[in-house]
C-alpha cells in the first residue's frame, strides 16, 4: 500500500501541470473539487487515481 495512494493530475492541453499525492480519500476528492473549479477551462482534464488498486476513480471533463 503506498501511504499515499490517491494520486491527482492536472493537464492542460495535454501537459502535466500539477500532480499531487494523499493518504485521505476525501480529501484527495475535495482537492479534485478544487481544481477544478480553478481550472476547469476547455483545455484542462484532472483526474484522481487510486495508485494501489490503479482505478481510476474520477476525471474532469467526465469521459463516457
Amino acid at each position: 500500500m503506498h501511504p499515499a495512494r490517491f494520486h491527482l493530475v492536472l493537464t492542460v492541453s495535454g501537459r502535466p501541470v500539477a500532480q499531487g499525492w494523499w493518504a485521505s480519500e476525501a480529501t484527495a476528492r475535495g482537492k479534485f473539487a478544487g481544481w477544478v473549479g480553478e481550472w476547469g477551462k476547455p483545455e484542462a482534464r484532472v483526474t484522481l487515481v487510486d495508485e494501489d488498486t490503479g482505478e481510476t476513480l474520477t476525471t474532469w471533463p467526465e469521459t463516457a
